[in-house]
């Protein structure tokens, strides 16, 4: 499975970005698929995670402001932010939690190469 992340870039506070990702390879239907974020001198932290049934889940931090969708059909998956916050700023990694079939790869965690997200006050 790869993972090609977009959408990246440079905003003020108080603005939006959408974040894409898609996944190619033999990947199963059946997955999870996520955004994580590092910041500088910060681990890597849980930004939102999606099921391939739609059930979500979301860091409290940013509740109510990300929305995070996929499209099964096309292996993808999004992360809308609105009303960014300076604290938002670090690298996003897109993540699939599950397998390749053509690998014979199963129950992995796999990552993207990470997009920048710079939110400026």
């Amino acid at each position: 499975v790869q993972l090609q992340a977009s959408g990246g870039g440079l905003v003020q506070a108080g603005g939006f970005l959408r974040l894409s990702c898609a996944a190619s390879g033999g990947i199963f239907s059946t997955n999870v698929m996520g955004w994580y974020r590092q910041a500088p001198g910060k681990q890597r932290e849980l930004v939102a995670r999606i099921t391939s049934g739609g059930a979500t889940n979301y860091a409290d931090s940013v509740k109510g402001r990300f929305t995070i969708s996929r499209d099964n059909a096309k292996n993808t998956v999004y992360l809308q932010m609105n009303s960014l916050k300076p604290e938002d700023t670090a690298v996003y990694y897109c993540n699939v939690q599950g397998g390749d079939y053509v690998l014979k790869e199963y129950g992995m965690d796999y990552w993207g190469k990470g997009t920048q997200v710079t939110v400026s006050s």
